[in-house]
């Protein structure tokens, strides 16, 4: 039943069920992970891309933004849609990705200073979901690593406060800068992850009755669409991500393996 309900979604997430949930033949999983660009989610976050590459004019904010979170961050900008697109794990070979790619690179600017994309800025939480961007579509970004690795605090974590003084990592940033690496590791011929046995009693408890995960501490501010049906109801992405790492716990292959 569970699966079942994970298959009846949009293809960028189908395609991660059938490969690592199903054993799907290869093939199959191919041709479903081709329609991401061009069907469903994918196609519909292309269609709303600017004509200079970027979302809704801005990097990590949309143009003229007021920094007024009253309401939530946006999460419309560049930044969180090319991350959208790379948890949807669209194939970055695709025409039209690269086409994004490459104009986010000429024309995309961060608000703190103007700094290129690519080469990031100056809080670790970006920084890493840039270097996860960047890695996961071919671009270079070994610059923005080895400034996260410098930066990285005495208890083993990042904190986008630290400039301002601040000795204590923040578990948001920290999350951020280490996904970003990991999808780095991929890219640059890294290993697995150890197991986590601690990491797995939460994820196992977490689950449902009937085998499914909930949609829970949803951000505010405003979204391209909505991809859940909300807090408190059962979540595809948040089962399949779970289940990805009960049967890689369990001795099967990786969550996330490289170039997927």
């Amino acid at each position: 039943m569970v699966l079942e309900w994970l298959l009846n979604a949009d293809p960028g997430l189908r395609w991660q069920v059938l490969r690592d949930l199903t054993g799907a033949p290869p093939e199959k999983v191919a041709a479903e992970r081709s329609r991401v660009a061009r069907e469903g989610w994918g196609a519909r976050l292309h269609a709303l891309r600017d004509d200079d590459g970027q979302w809704a004019g801005g990097a990590c904010f949309p143009a003229g933004f007021g920094r007024d979170f009253s309401a939530g961050q946006p999460w419309t900008s560049t930044l969180p849609t090319l991350t959208l697109l790379r948890e949807l794990r669209v194939d970055p070979a695709d025409a039209r990705v690269r086409e994004t790619i490459a104009l986010v690179r000429e024309n995309c600017r961060w608000e703190h200073a103007g700094q290129p994309f690519f080469a990031g800025e100056v809080e670790p939480c970006i920084n890493g979901r840039t270097v996860a961007i960047g890695a996961y579509f071919g671009v270079d970004v070994d610059g923005i690593v080895e400034r996260l690795v410098g930066e990285q605090l005495p208890d083993g974590g990042w904190n986008c406060e630290a400039e301002n003084g601040s000795v204590r990592s923040s578990f948001h940033s920290t999350i951020c800068v280490l996904e970003g690496l990991l999808e780095h590791e991929r890219a640059t011929g890294g290993s697995p992850a150890s197991r986590q046995e601690e990491a797995i009693a939460v994820v196992t408890t977490a689950r449902t009755t009937d085998g499914r995960w909930l949609l829970e501490n949803t951000h505010p501010g405003a979204v391209h669409f909505p991809l859940e049906d909300g807090d408190g109801a059962p979540s595809r992405w948040n089962t399949l991500r779970a289940l990805r790492v009960l049967n890689w716990y369990d001795g099967g292959r990786p969550p996330g393996p490289a170039g997927l």
